[in-house]
């Protein structure tokens, strides 16, 4: 009873910000992505009849006592599902810069989900994938799907009506995102806490859903129509309000640095050369441009002129999850 799954990481264009239901990751909000090829997590999951307990190796080393609780908390719903109480041994290696805002959780609780799941013996749809993804990490129900994908936030108290689906496929509209890395460090305030101080503090989170819903519209009107222009400055428009809510919250925090100012000033400049890119920037200090393909390098170019850049990873538009 073993399997193995590769699964990427995704980032946000429309941002998820907000539970409505901290133990079901239900969102307050759907939120819109495009899974990258760039970044990915490779699980191993195998249910063993003489384990005593469960056992996580994460990056070839056992992992610590705390990140083996929440391991174990997700495959007790996996042992419900299948009413299996088999133990079992997980061994995942990240291909992700970690919790520095590259949102390794998601590409993290994707390949758990599946592999745990095909492991156990479980048959289920993408669609309950999804769902079960969620309930690791938010985001990870949107990289079981490649390309375009929409999280429906639902309205069922039990999650059943919330899960991701994809919108786009991956070879369908040919964009760029160069995930501009300007610290490596772990970030102070992690998104599920950061998350919840403002939905409980903040005075600007209803106006943040009130706001995420046009752009929601917006963004889908312009991937129907291929408008590139239009996609970026929702993009961009959209992670700045995510960040104002932080700004309110009490006591307020903010997840950008200085070094991430400065690329975003950059991207700033740079369409006023003509040369059009677009910033997005998750729960963390690093920065994910959005571009088209024949404008890629020249960006790289400027960026790479700028001393607080560590590295510049080119992503494209990657698949959903993979058994292999």
């Amino acid at each position: 009873m073993k399997a193995t799954v590769k699964a990427h990481t995704n980032i946000a264009l429309i941002k998820y910000w907000g539970k409505r239901d901290e133990a079901l990751f239900l969102p307050t909000n759907n939120s819109l992505s495009v899974t990258l090829d760039k970044f990915y997590t490779i699980t191993t999951v195998e249910f063993l009849p003489a384990l005593q307990a469960d056992e996580f190796y994460f990056n070839g080393e056992l992992a610590e006592e705390k990140e083996l609780m929440k391991i174990s908390a997700f495959l007790d719903r996996v042992r419900a599902n299948a009413k299996k109480p088999m133990y079992a041994c997980v061994k995942s290696q990240n291909h992700v810069p970690t919790a520095a805002g590259f949102a390794s959780s998601a590409s993290g609780y994707a390949a758990l989900a599946a592999a745990s799941a095909k492991a156990i013996g479980l048959q289920l749809t993408d669609r309950e994938l999804s769902q079960l993804a969620r309930q690791g990490s938010g985001s990870a129900s949107r990289s079981i799907f490649g390309g375009y994908v929409e999280w429906e936030k639902g309205s069922n108290a039990d999650g059943s009506d919330c899960y991701a689906q994809q919108i786009l496929d991956k070879d369908a509209w040919d964009l760029r995102i160069l995930s501009v890395e300007v610290t490596t460090k772990a970030k102070k305030v992690l998104s599920r806490e950061g998350m919840k101080r403002t939905v409980q503090t903040s005075p600007f989170f209803a106006g943040w859903l009130e706001a995420v819903e046009q752009d929601l519209i917006a963004i889908k009107e312009a991937i129907n129509e291929r408008d590139f222009t239009k996609l970026g400055q929702v993009v961009e428009a959209n992670a700045l309000k995510m960040h104002a809510t932080t700004l309110g919250a009490n006591p307020p925090f903010m997840y950008w640095q200085s070094a991430t100012v400065e690329v975003m000033q950059e991207v700033q400049a740079l369409r006023e050369k003509g040369v059009e890119a677009y910033f997005t920037i998750d729960a963390g200090p690093n920065v994910k441009i959005v571009c088209r393909p024949e404008e890629e390098q020249v960006i790289h170019e400027s960026l790479e002129t700028l001393p607080v850049v560590q590295q510049i990873h080119h992503c494209r538009i990657g698949p959903g999850i993979t058994y292999l």
